[in-house]
This record gives structure tokens, C-alpha cells and sequence, in this order.
């Protein structure tokens, strides 16, 4: 039987599970379940084990593929545990939505690519694969895209990150 769910927060942080987490997102979303829907670390018993020694043991810790993760779990506003939900790249969170985990709102935290395109917050580089599939996104869910590292920083709306990337490719 699956797992109710109540979605506090979608983040894309290619840390996955680190201090910001656990110090200001738990506490400011009330957390009480972190999902890890990663490929390579479901996969990987070391780095899994890393991360559970992190995650204080009042705080359930689940690591799943992201197909696993989206199969095994109901996701219901307002039902079940507050939960956040951690991908390390766009390319995996877009898997998971279109495998059907829908939200409406997605917080990026911190992502670094060598080849970036665009430099979007001081923790946000983006290459042009990764700008295509937040585009696609934005485009085809109605799915709120965030800039944020913590609840307390203001947040920048990812149109408004990419504006001018946008005129230029165009």
C-alpha cells in the first residue's frame, strides 16, 4: 500500500542533503520525512549510508529511484507527513514529473555546471540543457519556479532569471 504524503517542498540541490536542509527547510516546513529520489545514490550503499548519518533519526529518510519514488508514494495536499522531496539535477526532476509526480511550485537551491550558460543567483548555474528543460517545464505544467537557497532569502522567479537568456536565443 502506498504512502500518503503531504509535499512541503521540491527542491533541486545537487548536495541533496546538507546543513541548509536540515537547518532552516526542516524546521521552516515542519518536516518530518526527507525523500531522496536519485538514480545513483539509491544505488549506492556508501552514499546513502553518508547521508543517513546526517538526517536525525526523529526525521523519517527515504531513498528511492525517482520511478520507485514516484510509484510507491500519494501525494495529497494537507494528507500524511509533511515531507520534502530532493532531486540533485533538473533532468531528474522533470523524469519525475512526467513519470506523474506533479507539484505546482519548485525550489532550486543550488546547482553548478562547468559548462553554464547563465549564472542565475550565486548558488544557480545553469547550462543550456538545463535551461530547456525548466523552459519545458514552466511551459507545458504551470509548475512555479524558485530561486532560493534558504526560507529566509528572497526568492527569484526563474522567468525572470533567464529574461535575458531568452531575448539572446532567440
Amino acid at each position: 500500500m502506498a504512502q500518503n504524503l503531504n509535499i512541503e517542498l521540491v527542491r533541486v540541490d545537487n548536495r541533496l542533503v546538507h546543513g541548509q536542509i536540515l537547518e532552516s527547510w526542516v524546521p521552516h516546513v515542519k518536516a518530518q520525512c526527507i525523500i531522496v529520489a536519485d538514480d545513483a545514490i539509491a544505488g549506492d550503499v556508501f552514499n546513502k549510508t553518508v547521508i543517513r548519518m546526517a538526517v536525525p533519526s526523529e526525521i523519517e529518510l527515504i531513498i528511492n529511484t525517482i520511478e520507485d519514488f514516484v510509484h510507491n508514494f500519494v501525494f495529497e495536499r494537507n494528507s500524511g507527513k509533511n515531507t520534502i522531496v530532493l532531486f540533485s539535477s533538473i533532468k531528474d526532476v522533470c523524469k519525475a514529473f512526467a513519470l506523474g509526480f506533479h507539484f505546482d511550485k519548485l525550489n532550486i537551491g543550488n546547482i553548478h555546471h562547468e559548462n553554464f550558460k547563465v549564472c542565475c543567483s550565486p548558488s544557480v548555474f545553469l547550462c543550456d540543457t538545463e535551461i530547456d528543460d525548466i523552459l519545458k517545464l514552466l511551459e507545458n505544467s504551470g509548475v512555479a519556479v524558485e530561486l532560493k537557497r534558504v526560507p529566509q532569502e528572497k526568492a527569484v522567479n526563474i522567468k525572470e532569471a533567464l529574461k535575458n537568456y531568452c531575448k539572446n536565443s532567440t
